[in-house]
């Protein structure tokens, strides 16, 4: 129980420092980009609307000021109000959040469904035919940019075909190509490290005294391999969850639409720190929860990592 408690406490604290860590970045990284009082007012303001504006949204502080604010309304859940959207930045990012999520889930459940099948088969019938089929277009699949993907999906299957629209969220006709396009890489990865993690399996000592023993291929990688080779499949389709999530935003930009990293787009170019602020900070709480569940299905996978 100790033992446990401390695994526990040790994986929350890291976890606290990564976002105090991602925090402190992307304050930094805002305040580096430039002022945007000069985005939100004409070119002839004068020099007293100009210092209204930046007191009003506290820029006239120091920055040590300014960064021990943000610390401490960040840790009330207020990350200020937008600049351009002029209404609090959290509303403003949950607001695009369900989609963000939708779409993530999407491309999740197809590069898993089709990923740890292929990578499986694969494993089972290393140098056949569908190996190297399977891996090379796992491999195109890494290689190729998600903007080409979701353009050269838009021109095939949306304007030639007429299968599909080009873009923007509505029912699930809409959602199947940025789906698609963003889960692809995912798919790759999954395929390429499952295949690794069940040759390596397949290659123990246990396998073969199963298949000694007169046990089927096709039970020896259900019972024997897939549990087996769980970790490292575990840690890949969580990774790629996390990154689904946080980083779409050639995604959504590619078929507009109208999730958290098009958000961050716009509110980079408009220079909306809050918003920003908020986007980045939500999405590394996302990603951060990811890996601690996963370092807790870890511990019930194998007891010796809770006892490291």
């Amino acid at each position: 129980m100790r033992g446990t408690l401390g695994f526990l406490a040790h994986r929350l604290l890291r976890a606290l420092i990564a976002l105090w860590l991602v925090s402190t970045v992307v304050f930094v990284v805002m305040r580096l980009s430039g002022d945007p009082v000069p985005l939100l007012l004409p070119p002839d303001a004068p020099r007293s609307e100009i210092f209204r504006v930046r007191t009003e949204l506290g820029l006239d502080r120091p920055l040590p000021v300014q960064y021990a604010t943000f610390l401490a309304n960040v840790l009330r859940g207020d990350f200020g109000r937008s600049i351009h959207f002029r209404e609090p930045a959290a509303r403003v990012v949950l607001g695009y959040l369900p989609a963000t999520f939708e779409l993530g889930l999407a491309a999740f459940a197809f590069a898993v469904l089709v990923a740890v099948p292929i990578g499986v088969l694969s494993a089972a019938r290393r140098n056949s035919l569908l190996d190297h089929a399977a891996m090379g277009v796992a491999l195109v699949g890494q290689a190729a940019p998600t903007f080409f993907l979701g353009i050269l999906f838009i021109l095939l299957l949306s304007l030639k075909a007429g299968l599909l629209p080009t873009g923007g969220r509505g029912d699930w006709h809409h959602l199947v190509l940025p789906a698609l396009t963003l889960g692809i890489f995912a798919m790759a990865s999954i395929a390429r490290l499952t295949r690794s993690a069940v040759l390596e399996v397949l290659r123990a000592d246990f396998i073969r005294t199963a298949r000694a023993k007169g046990l089927s291929e096709r039970l020896v990688v259900a019972k024997h391999t897939l549990k087996n080779a769980a970790i490292p499949i575990l840690t890949i389709t969580g990774l790629q969850f996390g990154t689904l999530l946080g980083g779409a935003v050639v995604t959504e930009t590619v078929f507009a639409w109208p999730g958290m990293g098009r958000l961050a787009i716009q509110s980079i170019y408009n220079r909306d720190y809050p918003v920003v602020q908020c986007t980045v900070f939500l999405s590394a709480v996302v990603f951060i929860a990811i890996n601690f569940v996963i370092d807790l299905l870890y511990g019930l996978l194998d007891p010796r990592v809770r006892r490291a």
